[in-house]
């Protein structure tokens, strides 16, 4: 195999590993949506899912959606704290990773 092709064969490695990344973060973040919902009382638990899915394109990592989570939060006077969210979000990845 020369060098090129190997180059490329883990550049697609990598792309393919980012688009799987992407993936379970998405699939954590709508059931740390709809978990959210429960205590917030939200007849739309889908759509506000959805919000939080979409918190995380502002910027790489976690951040972003702990940050919309936390203001929801403070909005709706639930006694979450923001280690409360971030262990939850950790124990969802776990579970879409092993799904």
């Amino acid at each position: 195999m020369s060098l090129e092709n190997k180059g490329r064969g883990e550049e697609q490695i990598h792309a393919n590993k980012d688009q799987q990344d992407f993936k379970l973060a998405a699939q954590r973040n709508k059931l740390l949506g709809l978990w959210l919902a429960e205590f917030f009382g939200l007849a739309d638990a889908e759509s506000y899912a959805k919000e939080v899915i979409m918190s995380d394109l502002d910027e790489p990592g976690d951040d972003d959606v702990v940050r919309k989570v936390m203001k929801d939060i403070a909005t709706h006077a639930v006694n979450l704290s923001e280690n409360d969210v971030r262990t939850k979000m950790k124990v969802l990845l776990a579970e879409v990773s092993a799904a």
